[in-house]
């Protein structure tokens, strides 16, 4: 029997409220127990020890909102950069977006990432199977079966299904095997720009893209959500009026969850003044407004998720001017860190922030992680929230290194990433 005794740590479990100093047993690959007295008659004979040095430990973050490379494009990240990304960032599950060459949008495929997820062996990787056929909005794909095979949720990625009646029955289909709906809200007509459409936009001489765009997608979407029931997701909100929208559709009883990036957390429309494309992302940046009402949403609990959004771009497509140049950034190492900046700031509890990022996704998808709790896989992140480091774009794990973060000083990051009970990163030794 392997074990591993974790001593001198505060114990942070999101889920339950717990949030007290002690220590956790692993063995075998799961939490064996926990508590401020489990050691008190002596460490386990053989066990190995980490002390924990009174830093966080909590259960391992969860990414619902990954793109990769692997199959057809592995030059921008495979899945083995991305798992060591991941690990780096404290990051112990992942969720893979459908747009890939081919499409995740058969069984095969699904079947194909879930093998190259335990070839890897570093962290956990789960697929989003497409809801539509090769992503083209026109027929949606075999939702029974997909699931069946291990995808945890639909979702076209980074397009909208733009075709009402097409959502419909996807939706309606979708509700007979309680399986979650996810989409990119945006309406492509109304999405030409290039950054949030806005006086700034016009003074950098750059084409916006209106708030409006989010929002007509996301009441279309609930409309369509009290038709059909079941259950719908907006993969990333960027706006005000989106998280006042979510909010009373919550209210009024509708089975609506969201999720905000963390570079949307964190930055505004003003980062894009210096022409920088790793800001341009989709949805774009927007006011210092919307960004705050994103902080108070996430707080209030109408924002469900905090994800990366993480989407490797290479410098062909990056190194160009702000209105040609890909959307997208990396986020994997930088969504813990991007996050404590909330808790620092006072916006936000430790237990909320860590809340969005661990069992909140796992209860949408269906996970038996994300808590620390006896009998549950052993999957742990150990954070100094306090720690002061410098963002090396060069240092970073990913293939592309696209991250609106370079040369950011950032305040707290993951020491020790441990999934199934194995240690798979240590700050400063790397991944194992």
């Amino acid at each position: 029997m392997s074990r591993t005794a974790f001593i001198n740590a505060r114990l942070l479990d999101p889920a339950s409220g717990y949030d007290e100093p002690g220590g956790l047993l692993v063995e075998d690959g799961r939490i064996a127990d926990l508590g401020p007295s489990i050691f008190a008659g002596g460490l386990p004979e053989g066990a190995e020890i980490v002390d924990c040095g009174g830093h966080v430990l909590a259960p391992g973050l969860i990414d619902m909102r990954v793109f990769t490379g692997e199959p057809g494009a592995e030059h921008r990240e495979t899945l083995r950069t991305a798992s060591h990304a991941a690990a780096a960032g404290g990051v112990t599950t992942f969720i893979v977006m459908p747009n890939t060459n081919p499409v995740i949008d058969d069984v095969a495929l699904v079947d194909f990432i879930e093998r190259r997820a335990r070839d890897t062996g570093i962290v956990h990787i789960h697929p989003m199977a497409a809801l539509t056929k090769g992503l083209a909005g026109a027929e949606m794909t075999e939702i029974g079966l997909l699931r069946e095979a291990g995808a945890v949720a639909f979702t076209d990625g980074e397009q909208a299904v733009s075709n009402a009646q097409v959502m419909r029955r996807a939706m309606a289909y979708a509700a007979h095997f309680d399986a979650l709906v996810v989409q990119h809200a945006e309406v492509p007509e109304l999405a030409t720009g290039v950054m949030n459409e806005s006086e700034l936009a016009s003074r950098l001489g750059l084409a916006g893209i209106p708030a409006a765009a989010e929002t007509i997608m996301i009441e279309r979407d609930l409309r369509l959500l009290e038709l059909t029931g079941g259950r719908y997701h907006v993969a990333q909100v960027s706006s005000a009026a989106s998280v006042d929208l979510i909010r009373r559709a919550r209210q009024n009883g509708l089975k609506v969850t969201c999720g905000v990036s963390a570079a949307h957390l964190y930055l505004n429309e003003n980062d894009v003044q210096s022409y920088r494309t790793f800001f341009k992302l989709s949805p774009p940046l927007r006011s210092e407004t919307d960004r705050k009402a994103l902080v108070a949403g996430l707080a209030d609990g109408t924002i469900d998720v905090i994800v990366s959004s993480h989407d490797p771009q290479d410098a062909e497509v990056k190194r160009r001017p702000f209105a040609s140049a890909n959307f997208g950034a990396i986020g994997l190492e930088t969504l813990l860190p991007a996050g404590l900046a909330l808790v620092h700031n006072g916006d936000l509890p430790l237990s909320r922030l860590l809340g969005a990022m661990t069992y909140a996704p796992a209860d949408l998808l269906g996970l038996a992680t994300g808590r620390l709790a006896a009998g549950l896989p052993a999957d742990l992140v150990l954070i100094d929230t306090d720690v002061p480091w410098l963002v090396d774009a060069a240092k970073l794990h990913s293939i592309s290194k696209n991250t609106p973060f370079e040369d950011r000083r950032m305040q707290g990051r993951a020491l020790r990433t441990v999934v199934s009970g194995r240690t798979v990163f240590v700050q400063g030794e790397g991944a194992r």
